[in-house]
């Protein structure tokens, strides 16, 4: 079944990692090269079955085209999912074996960290292979991208603010926040520093306590979050959190946050633009790290890649503006725009073969 889901999801390669001595097990998916080579991160999860894993990646790598197409970005979708408990069974040998599936590659697939990956992983990662950014900044890297992820959500948070209630002060409105790991305590951090009033919730009561403790948020239950009467509702942790169960429970009037695949479907979508909800569409919203990883390709420089975070609040007025205009929901927006631009590119370029010339400016290889 595996060759028909994929000509229905329309990814170009999948690839399953393993190596018994290392303990990989490792699924990479490269959704669509018209654009460039597939960059995407590699998450850690301890999926219960291989059919999970293999859905998880294969959704995340399309979301990755998405993102780079509605970004501007010449880069196409990929992603990697390694099977495991990253608390308990990350190892040295373990990354330098996925980095040698990576290099085997040729360039098509570039990775990154993502949920469950730090940058010392890609340490590990970089001694086998170019073909990883997120790197620390002594080899060249750009270092942990949730800083800028954070700061490009807020970004497209004001554009949403603009739209439905005519102007952009943060501080004004009430956030409740759902996920406070790398990305959401940066963007939590963010959202204070303006005035706003902000709920928060996790799994790790450690990272709530700190955003209690030095952020001054209000702490409440996992569950709980659907029901404070927040003017935003910030999911940033895993997707699907807005579903048939907790749509009804939402007092919010906008839907703006860092995760992937906040919608569990686009029937929920659809209610969503039904109940006057302004929903800001993730993977626009959350493109501040693919950006700014993805200038370590051509020598990182950060100044550049804070301007390349602002686009961030222009993209999102695209796609309201599109939405406005073609009387669709955000969501459909987002894909149309993206669409449009991997279709036109594509008529001109074949998919990324890669090769070993891609350029790594200024980038020192980890011994």
């Amino acid at each position: 079944m595996i060759f028909e889901t994929l000509a229905q999801t329309g990814h170009e390669q999948v690839v399953f990692c393993h190596n018994k001595d290392a303990g990989l097990k490792a699924i990479i998916a490269i959704h669509n090269t018209v654009l460039g080579p597939a960059l995407g991160g590699t998450r850690m999860w301890a999926y219960k079955t291989e059919q999970e894993a293999l859905n998880d990646v294969l959704r995340l790598s399309r979301g990755m085209t998405y993102k780079a197409a509605v970004s501007g970005i010449n880069l196409g979708g990929g992603k990697a999912v390694i099977i495991g408990d990253p608390s308990k069974d990350k190892s040295e040998a373990l990354f330098r074996a996925f980095g040698r599936f990576i290099n085997s590659l040729n360039g098509r697939y570039i990775t990154a960290e993502d949920v469950g990956i730090d940058v010392n992983d890609m340490e590990y990662v970089l001694k086998e292979t170019e073909f990883v950014t997120g790197v620390h900044q002594v080899h060249g890297g750009s270092g942990d991208p949730s800083p800028f992820t954070a700061f490009g959500t807020l970004q497209g948070l004001m554009a949403a603010l603009n739209v439905k209630f005519g102007n952009e002060d943060v501080g004004k409105y009430s956030y409740a926040v759902q996920g406070v790991g790398h990305v959401g305590m940066e963007f939590v951090k963010l959202l204070r520093e303006q005035g706003a009033k902000v709920w928060v919730t996790d799994i790790n009561q450690e990272a709530v306590k700190r955003c209690v403790d030095e952020f001054g948020c209000e702490a409440v239950g996992l569950d709980e979050i659907y029901d404070v009467p927040a003017d935003i509702y910030s999911p940033c942790a895993l997707g699907g959190t807005v579903n048939d169960k907790t749509l009804p429970r939402l007092q919010c009037k906008v839907i703006c946050g860092a995760a992937n695949n906040q919608l569990a479907n686009d029937a929920i979508g659809d209610e969503v633009e039904a109940r006057g909800i302004l929903y800001a569409p993730d993977y626009a919203v959350n493109a501040g790290g693919l950006m700014n990883v993805s200038l370590e390709i051509d020598g990182y420089n950060r100044e550049r890649a804070m301007r390349m975070m602002r686009t961030i609040y222009y993209n999102l007025g695209k796609i309201f503006q599109i939405a406005k205009r073609d009387g669709i929901p955000t969501y459909k927006a987002a894909d149309r725009m993206a669409e449009e631009r991997i279709n036109a590119i594509g008529r001109i370029k074949l998919p990324h073969m890669g090769n070993q010339q891609t350029r790594f400016l200024g980038r020192m290889r980890g011994q």
